[in-house]
């Protein structure tokens, strides 16, 4: 085994880790009416599908005929925006100090919308692409649905176990994105130098403050909804996007750059993250 190959089957396996420790985890500590109860508000609903389904999307289509980016790029941007409902989302939210709750529910929200979106929406922007809705679902199902339903029954049956497995799972997905963020930067580093300075770095850097910008906006008076709505719209689901640009757009470098985005999401938002938590703090 090569050291690249070494490399990715880490990536790999930390970032499946992640994503199952973080929804067994969320699981384990909420019940499953703590996750409904905020999605009971339409208005925030309403407002959270207009920001992540038509706003986002909106951006990113206006980003590519503002900056002349080649063909690949625009496709990998486009991709990113229409894919939400992302695992790092809670993770993300206990740092802003927001209602973890929201976290989860949103998260849940736009992951199942993703499902029925992104085979309809991506075709339509991108003519000619086929998106694998069953390996969209499955993939969404298995890693992130199945963990957090394990997680939430046996919270319904046995508090006691909840509450003492509840930290390992988190210390379990902390660890994973460590390594996940290191070797995915290390992986992509070449990828990154050679789109510094470039018209394909800005517009992914303008993408995420501008998704973050537009999720604040919608987000209310109320800061820890406000902090919730933010990095919900601005953290895109790259799981769901590699697996769209795996299926049509091998080859090219729509997924290298997908990539690199996967790498540019977490800079920005983990430290917004921590920042809007000591200003919460603070308050």
């Amino acid at each position: 085994m090569t050291s690249t190959e070494f490399l990715t089957l880490l990536t790999g396996i930390s970032g499946l880790a992640f994503v199952v420790g973080s929804m067994l985890a969320m699981g384990l500590s909420l019940t499953m009416s703590q996750i409904l109860e905020p999605l009971r508000n339409l208005r925030l609903v309403v407002l959270a599908l207009l920001a992540n389904f038509v706003l986002v999307p909106l951006l990113a289509y206006g980003i590519t005929r503002v900056l002349p980016l080649d063909e690949p790029l625009e496709i990998g941007l486009l991709i990113l925006a229409c894919v939400a409902g992302a695992p790092f989302l809670p993770k993300e939210v206990q740092m802003a100090k927001g209602s973890i709750p929201l976290g989860v529910g949103l998260m849940f929200l736009l992951m199942m919308v993703t499902i029925v979106y992104a085979p309809i929406v991506v075709p339509l922007l991108l003519p000619g692409a086929e998106v694998d809705a069953w390996s969209l679902i499955k993939s969404l199902v298995v890693t992130m649905v199945v963990p957090l339903v394990i997680g939430l029954l046996i919270r319904s049956n046995d508090q006691e176990s909840a509450e003492h497995w509840a930290p390992v799972a988190s210390k379990i997905s902390g660890v994973s994105v460590l390594i996940l963020l290191v070797v995915g930067l290390g992986m992509n580093i070449s990828n990154i130098i050679d789109l510094i300075g470039s018209y394909g770095f800005l517009a992914l850097v303008v993408f995420v403050v501008g998704s973050l910008l537009i999720g604040l906006a919608l987000g209310g008076r109320d800061r820890a909804t406000r902090s919730v709505m933010g990095l919900g719209t601005a953290q895109r689901n790259v799981a769901a996007a590699v697996l769209v640009a795996t299926v049509s757009f091998s080859g090219t470098m729509t997924l290298p750059y997908i990539l690199v985005g996967s790498v540019i999401l977490p800079l920005v938002l983990l430290p917004t993250a921590r920042w809007l938590g000591k200003r919460a703090g603070a308050t």
